[in-house]
């Protein structure tokens, strides 16, 4: 237990670390990010995959059409002629009659991951060589494709992708928001700082056709659940380079029961764990609140073990305040600080419980996880989409 707390605090302070050397992503809280070129602005192709309405899907949606870059075309894709997310889209298209806006309504399905398959549909009618790709409880700002664009000033950038910062309604939520804000995004800062960044994440993905054709189209990644992180990795297989954004966008993650969000959550310490057993495994190292706990409980309220409790708590505290709320400035972590030994907790069962079990639900469907995180579709499931 004492080696996993120690590990724990050099993780803690090496987060801290990287949120704040000159050598870190360009977070605007730094004040070092790179400058924008105002005269470098390429026509992008903004793709949005969609499958049914939520309560902000009008607002995440419009502030894409709301941007202050001169030349965009943003096409809508779903799969079926009854989506409801179809009335949304006509409504954006009457109200903003100066964007380049088309909808895309087709049924082909190109492998188990549907959402890839409505991008496969979408990127047909692409006008443009440069495509950004962001899920639809993604809010952004005005200045955001003017931000996100400008590492492809270097032409070995294949793949730009953003940090983000969750909205949250309920307990369920808010312990989510508060683990991504303070553990996941600090793993991602780690990561790039010691190797560079080698995937992507779904809050944006700004990918050059060349290199989307370089690693096969869409194609390549219809069988992944984790489309976004494949998406960057198959990109770097093929010689390009990933970078992190300085640009932080809104992820809204709504209301979801206990049950639900832990659901959701497994469902995603499962994809790692087949896609990352190495890393996934090596996780264990990163928990030192529960370490902490154990070491105390074990030892019996030691000495030293109350000195390496309050030692690793200060520390992840102070990983998760430099990060989460002033890198971030993410909203949850600030208002509920408080409850992050009990995130962590939480965070240590799911991960458990990753460890266990390949089948999961997604949208309604059953699937299998095989190799590399791979969707297999339960032969059930499978002869009713088709």
């Amino acid at each position: 237990m004492l080696i996993f707390c120690l590990s724990a605090v050099l993780f803690y302070t090496y987060g801290v670390y990287t949120a704040i050397a000159k050598r870190s992503v360009g977070i605007a809280f730094l004040r070092d990010s790179p400058p924008i070129n105002p005269k470098f602005h390429p026509p992008v192709t903004i793709l949005k995959p969609l499958c049914g309405v939520d309560k902000g899907t009008y607002t995440n949606l419009a502030s894409f059409c709301q941007q202050n870059y001169p030349q965009y075309q943003i096409i809508f894709s779903v799969r079926s002629s009854t989506d409801p997310s179809i009335e949304v889209v006509e409504k954006l298209i009457q109200q903003f009659p100066e964007i380049d806006i088309s909808l895309v309504v087709k049924d082909h399905i190109l492998g188990a991951n549907l959402k890839i398959s409505n991008l496969a549909n979408a990127v047909t009618a692409a006008k443009h060589d440069i495509l950004v790709i962001a899920d639809s409880d993604i809010l952004v700002g005005s200045d955001y494709l003017q931000t996100v664009i400008q590492p492809l000033k270097d032409e070995k950038v294949g793949v730009v992708t953003c940090l983000y910062r969750s909205t949250a309604q309920g307990i369920a939520t808010i312990l989510e928001a508060i683990c991504t804000a303070t553990d996941f995004q600090p793993g991602i800062l780690v990561s790039n700082q010691l190797e560079g960044i080698k995937f992507a994440l779904g809050s944006t993905i700004v990918i050059r056709k060349t290199t989307l054709k370089k690693i096969g189209g869409f194609a390549a990644v219809a069988d992944y659940l984790a489309d976004d992180y494949q998406l960057g990795y198959l990109p770097t297989q093929a010689g390009d380079k990933v970078v992190l954004s300085n640009y932080i966008v809104e992820h809204g993650l709504g209301h979801s029961n206990l049950l639900d969000s832990i659901n959701r959550q497994i469902r995603w310490a499962r994809c790692i764990r087949v896609s990352r057993p190495g890393g996934y495994a090596g996780l264990i190292f990163t928990f030192g609140t529960v370490s902490s706990l154990l070491l105390l409980i074990t030892s019996g309220g030691s000495i030293l073990s109350l000195l390496v409790v309050s030692i690793t708590l200060l520390m992840r505290l102070i990983m998760a305040w430099v990060i989460g709320v002033k890198v971030l400035n993410d909203a949850v972590t600030k208002k509920y600080f408080w409850l992050i030994p009990v995130a962590d907790i939480v965070r240590f069962i799911i991960w458990c419980c990753g460890f266990f079990g390949n089948t999961i639900e997604w949208r309604g469907t059953k699937f299998k996880l095989v190799k590399n995180g791979k969707l297999g579709m339960i032969e059930k499931e499978k002869s009713e989409v088709q």
